[in-house]
């Protein structure tokens, strides 16, 4: 199968990509490197069933070419990590929505089956105690910028499903709940790259808020297997699926954790919300996927507790440390 993933070397991307190469599908990657890395993909350049677009989705004359010659499509490029949400929402927004816009409209020209990736920051302020994919959904204030990521996701869910329900396009949606794993970057704001890089360097560190707020961490290589396994399930089209693991913590428990496990001397300091994104910053307390649908349909479930997946993220950063 001819395989096109936009952002395909950004951190969920090029994993995505190893995975397709090893399964002998052949897959282009179009990525403008904004967020992405090319040492993400390094190691795929001498492969033959692998090709490699240094561009913008945004340009519609490249985008026409690569997927007219494909047979299915994965799109994961997007602007992502909270503080470049913060610090640049007009990107944030253009790229998400225009970029999205542009791929369903050839995706749809050419009848290409399309996954989209989303994300749990969709449910916005929801106090769910497991998130479902047909929940109700609550966002903050329009001044927040805070959530111009989870409405411009949502507008690519809206657009999606629309061109599923109206014109027939075979899409599915993925929504990916706090993924992590190696290749990940503490650049963006990432919380557990971040702590790790300061643990195994005995350094400070910073936990936003008060910790108390929970997350429930995917590692990548579960994630890029459900994504692996929908391509090859019918049943998916048209279908919203989280995409996560049910394991939980608090962001003070998650700091303590990796201190330990890294046998590091860090400590933690908390810092006001105000302090880190500035006045008037909002956050979802809890984010925990239901994850029953995509399980009932394609038996899907994580194999990685968070404990195994921090330790792959410690042997990584380690290395690169010791290079």
């Amino acid at each position: 199968m001819k395989i096109v993933i936009t952002g395909g070397a950004g951190f969920i991307g090029s994993h995505l990509v190893e995975r397709l190469l090893i399964e002998n599908h052949k897959v282009t990657i179009i990525d403008d490197l904004s967020t992405g890395s090319f040492e993400n993909i390094k190691q795929f350049t001498k492969n033959k069933n692998f090709a490699f677009v240094i561009e913008s989705i945004l340009n519609k004359t490249v985008m026409d070419r690569i997927i007219s010659e494909c047979d299915y499509i994965y799109h994961l490029a997007a602007a992502v990590g909270v503080e470049m949400v913060v610090n640049d929402p007009v990107h944030t927004i253009e790229t998400n929505v225009l970029g999205t816009d542009m791929v369903l409209k050839i995706a749809n020209r050419y009848r290409k089956p399309i996954v989209i990736a989303s994300t749990s920051e969709i449910y916005g302020r929801g106090v769910s105690e497991r998130f479902k994919e047909d929940d109700d959904r609550l966002m903050g204030a329009i001044q927040n910028h805070r959530w111009s990521y989870a409405c411009s996701k949502s507008l690519d869910e809206f657009l999606a499903l629309a061109y599923f329900k109206q014109k027939e396009l075979p899409v599915t949606v993925c929504r990916f709940f706090n993924t992590i794993g190696t290749k990940q970057t503490g650049q963006y704001g990432m919380v557990v790259p971040r702590f790790v890089q300061k643990a195994i360097r005995n350094q400070e560190i910073n936990v936003y808020g008060d910790g108390t707020q929970s997350r429930s961490f995917c590692n990548v290589l579960d994630t890029v297997r459900a994504l692996s396994i929908i391509k090859d399930s019918p049943i998916t089209v048209g279908e919203i699926y989280n995409v996560g693991n049910t394991e939980e913590i608090s962001i003070a428990d998650l700091a303590v954790k990796i201190i330990e496990l890294t046998s590091s001397k860090s400590t933690v300091k908390f810092i006001p919300y105000s302090q880190a994104y500035g006045e008037g910053f909002d956050d979802m307390q809890r984010r925990k996927p239901n994850i029953d649908k995509i399980y009932e349909h394609i038996a899907w479930k994580p194999v990685f507790s968070l404990e195994q997946t921090i330790m792959q993220v410690i042997e990584y950063e380690r290395n690169i440390m010791n290079e």
